[in-house]
């Protein structure tokens, strides 16, 4: 709950330090006396943006500083997520400098303002006019009817496997849309393929394959020069090389004894003989296996333009670029067949995940449905007692197709103020007193299901008086059993059911205007109501009226803090 709160160089405000209590308190004062700045003020701890506009003077800093007693709300964890300190009291304040700089504290420790405004939604709900739109807002409506059902543990464990399910399926639309292109191209690549398998690509030299095809296409003339060289070489004996040498040897042979470079000469004859018959018997070899095949070489050809034409459509220039496509269009083709097994496994594991969501779901539609009718009783009780006998409110849960983070269900707030009347919803036919006395039902609802620790309402009883204001006072006093109530408030009525009484005033002087709060003692508070029922100048009759205003509702009082 909100202890103390204490606001220097805001708006209109130079310096307040006030202390608050737990119950019901109500907050008055004129209009343009500055109980909306205090609001303001307050929205700058709960991590709301501010800018230099909010400084009085221009030339100094804003300090909004609060004190709250957590101690009771399960807060331990927040603050370990976040790395804080904890303290049962804990201190939480904001700072803007001249040049616009804003700075947030948790116990003396800064921190980023979303995380001001995280720890803010534990501590407190402030209810302004614009607030009862709220109530048109699905989102809403279901909070109201989960914190009734009391589904947070249940909506917590469905929204993890809500992520799982959409994370499944987010990968099964990726899989089908890569698949759908490669199947696209499934047959192209085939083709492409089956091209490069046919040119048989591992088992070919094209350089082997050309020099081959020389010879075939060159084959007679070959012929006809192997046999002339060897007939040269080893052919008719006394005219061929081999001979010619055998007598050169001989020759040589006769002057050796005379002669000493004829042995010299005759031995290099003889290695030059060995080579040369070395060579003739190559040639007879070599004549022996050429002969002119037209089917074989037309083959060749066909085979080695097939190659050619292979390239050309790849816009490569070698075999071994070819074999690197064949590698990849092999991979894209077995990638196809396995995204269809994969795509099976993913679909199962979907269903998976669908059936135990849809069970999560069901759970939690039923709740909803059971939870439904205790919510309509106790509104419709509090409508009737606000003066609304005829007004009757019921909430509509239907099926949505698919699955939200929500659950299943598309839930409705539905309204009628009269009788013989169609229910419809509650932005085309609830005025604005009844759209605040339908928000404080709920909200009377809510105090005894959450654990919020401090709600401040902002003028809701706007658009009723009389008996309607005095049980919307009733009301936000029994509220307080449960939870820290600050009410504003231009209602004697309401602000007679308070336990204590703040007045916001205006001092004006010549040079300034200072707007500034005080809790009222008994005595004021009769004067503060006084003024409330009868204007500026106070009667007896008023302050009678004020009297007995205070004595019906107000119980003894102490001042001292729990």
């Amino acid at each position: 709950m909100l202890k103390t709160l204490t606001i220097q160089n805001y708006a209109l405000i130079d310096a307040i330090d006030i202390d608050f209590f737990d119950g019901f308190s109500v907050i008055t004062g004129e209009t343009g006396a500055g109980k909306s700045i205090l609001l303001g003020a307050l929205s700058l701890i709960l991590g709301n943006r501010a800018d230099t506009n909010v400084l009085k003077n221009k030339e100094q800093k804003c300090v909004v500083e609060a004190y709250f007693n957590i101690k009771n709300y399960k807060l331990k964890r927040f603050f370990k997520v976040n790395e804080l300190e904890y303290d049962d009291l804990t201190i939480v304040r904001r700072t803007i400098s001249p040049s616009g700089k804003s700075r947030a504290f948790i116990n003396d420790e800064p921190v980023k303002l979303n995380i001001l405004k995280e720890l803010g939604d534990f501590l407190i709900d402030i209810h302004s006019q614009h607030h009862n739109l709220l109530l048109n807002s699905s989102v809403f409506q279901l909070k109201v009817v989960d914190s009734f059902a009391r589904l947070k543990s249940n909506l917590d464990d469905y929204k993890i496997h809500y992520k799982k399910y959409n994370s499944l399926q987010k990968k099964l639309n990726e899989l089908k849309e890569n698949y759908t292109k490669q199947q696209n191209d499934y047959d192209y690549n085939q083709h492409r393929f089956q091209m490069l398998v046919s040119a048989n690509l591992e088992d070919t030299n094209l350089e082997k394959l050309e020099e081959l095809r020389d010879k075939l296409s060159n084959s007679e003339e070959i012929k006809l020069a192997l046999s002339q060289s060897h007939y040269l070489l080893a052919g008719e004996e006394k005219i061929n090389i081999l001979a010619q040498t055998k007598e050169a040897m001989q020759h040589l042979s006769r002057i050796s004894q005379y002669f000493k470079l004829a042995d010299e000469l005759n031995d290099r004859i003889k290695s030059a003989r060995i080579d040369i018959q070395d060579i003739a018997e190559i040639l007879k070899s070599e004549l022996e296996l050429v002969n002119y095949e037209p089917e074989e070489l037309v083959a060749l050809n066909q085979k080695i333009d097939n190659i050619y034409t292979v390239l050309q459509n790849f816009r490569v220039k070698t075999i071994s670029e070819l074999i690197e496509i064949k590698t990849d269009l092999n991979a894209k083709l077995n990638l196809v067949d396995n995204f269809e097994a994969e795509i099976t496994d993913m679909q199962k594991a979907l269903k998976s995940s669908e059936i135990l969501l849809q069970k999560k779901a069901e759970l939690i539609s039923k709740k909803r449905k059971e939870a439904s009718p205790k919510i309509q009783s106790y509104v419709n009780n509090l409508l009737t007692q606000l003066g609304m006998p005829y007004a009757n409110f019921v909430i509509e849960i239907d099926r949505n197709t698919e699955f939200s983070a929500n659950g299943i269900d598309e839930l409705k707030f539905l309204f009628t103020a009269n009788k013989n009347t169609d229910y419809q919803e509650l932005g085309k036919i609830a005025s604005g007193g009844e759209m605040s006395r339908l928000m404080l039902s709920i909200k009377s609802l809510l105090s005894k299901h959450s654990a919020l620790p401090t709600i401040v309402f902002d003028e809701i009883d706007t658009g009723v008086s009389g008996d309607i204001a005095s049980k919307m006072g009733q009301i936000m006093h029994e509220m307080s059993t449960t939870m820290q109530v600050l009410s504003i408030t231009h209602l004697p009525q309401v602000a007679a059911r308070g336990q204590r009484h703040y007045m916001v005033y205006k001092q004006n002087t010549l040079d300034y205007t200072n707007s500034d709060i005080q809790l009222l003692t008994a005595e004021k508070r009769v004067e503060e109501l006084a003024k409330m029922l009868s204007g500026e100048e106070l009667s007896q009759a008023a302050i009678e009226n004020a009297k007995a205003l205070l004595g019906a509702h107000t119980e003894p009082l102490s001042y001292k803090r729990k």
